[in-house]
This record gives structure tokens, C-alpha cells and sequence, in this order.
């Protein structure tokens, strides 16, 4: 039997706080410096664990996509009533949509898409995003034979850009958020074809 990959733990522990702050921070405003005080360690202890600011940065990208897998596949776990995946997931999001504010990651990571690795992590994020609301909602118009839709895939781009708005909408406090739920469970539920 192997040794643990000491720094592979180490690195999720800290991804957590790491996060948080370009979270919080962005991209740029985020130093190594205070990523460090952020997680309680000495710069050095960073670098041993990631090459630099961007792998850092990306690995954030990629703990979003597995944070918020992570949620779903819980709350679907838990799952009691005779809603489909897809309408449990959005009833979840319409409640809990941004409530970490991670999402403020990808959009920071927007702003830096001249830089391939950054580029690269985005795209596999969003696309693990959609495969995820894809399937959900394949399988939710199968169970209730919902005909004359726009196809699963770009129903569950739709359903990305409308957590996307709502995103905003808290940002700029240009929405409630009562407006924020009923946003993704009305249009939400006509892009399944609730």
C-alpha cells in the first residue's frame, strides 16, 4: 500500500480559504501574501503546494464546479419527494443559488481569459456545469414526456446564464432575493417544461 499524498490533503485543506479569498478579492487584487494570512500558513508553504498564483487561482475554479457537484449530489441524495432530479436541484439553487459567493470566482476568471490555463479551467467548469443540468433535465423530460422544448442543451446553457443573472442581479443589488428564486423557479421550471 502507497504513502498518502501528504501535499494532495494538505491542498484540500487549504483550497477552502484559498477560494474564499479570490472569492472575495479577485484575481488580481489577490496577493500570495494574503492567500498565506488567509490560511494561516507562510507564503512558502503555498509555493511548496502550488507552483504559483495561477495554479492557485485555478484550482479555486475547479473546487466551484466540485463544491457545487458536491451540494447537488447531496441534496439529491436526500431527495424525499416525487420531484425529479431536475426540479429538486432547481428548487435547491433558487433558495441557496450564490450563498458562498464563489461564483464570484468564474466571474473574475472572465476577465483573464488571455491567459490559457485560467481559459482552460473556465471551460472545463462550465461544461461540467452543463453536463450536470444537461442530464438532469434529459432525464426529467423523459419522466414527464415534455414535448416541443428547445433541445437539453441549450436548455441547460439557458439554465447557466439564468443563475448567471440572478448572480448579478445580487451583486448590483439590482435583485431581491424573492426575485432571485422566482426567477429560477418560473423560468427555470419553462426551460425544463414543468
Amino acid at each position: 500500500m502507497g504513502r498518502p499524498n501528504l501535499s494532495a490533503e494538505r491542498r484540500a485543506e487549504l483550497l477552502p480559504a484559498v477560494a474564499a479569498t479570490f472569492a472575495e478579492f479577485g484575481y488580481r487584487r489577490t496577493t500570495t501574501a494574503v492567500l498565506a494570512r488567509r490560511c494561516g500558513v507562510q507564503e512558502t508553504i503555498l509555493y511548496r503546494l502550488w507552483p504559483d498564483k495561477r495554479t492557485m487561482f485555478t484550482a479555486s475554479i475547479e473546487y466551484v464546479a466540485e463544491h457545487s457537484q458536491g451540494i447537488w449530489a447531496r441534496e439529491l441524495g436526500a431527495r424525499t419527494s416525487a420531484k425529479t432530479t431536475a426540479e429538486a436541484v432547481l428548487d435547491y439553487e433558487a433558495v441557496h443559488l450564490g450563498e458562498f459567493g464563489l461564483y464570484r470566482i468564474l466571474f473574475a476568471g472572465l476577465s483573464e481569459t488571455d491567459d490559457p490555463a485560467i481559459t482552460r479551467a473556465l471551460r472545463q467548469a462550465y461544461a461540467s456545469f452543463h453536463d450536470f443540468l444537461r442530464a438532469r433535465i434529459r432525464e426529467h423530460r423523459r419522466s414527464r414526456r415534455a414535448r416541443g422544448l428547445p433541445s437539453a442543451e441549450l436548455a441547460a446553457w439557458a439554465m447557466l446564464g439564468l443563475g448567471t443573472a440572478a448572480n448579478l442581479g445580487r451583486e448590483l443589488d439590482l435583485l431581491t432575493g424573492e426575485q432571485r428564486a422566482e426567477l429560477l423557479r418560473t423560468v427555470g421550471r419553462q426551460l425544463l417544461g414543468s
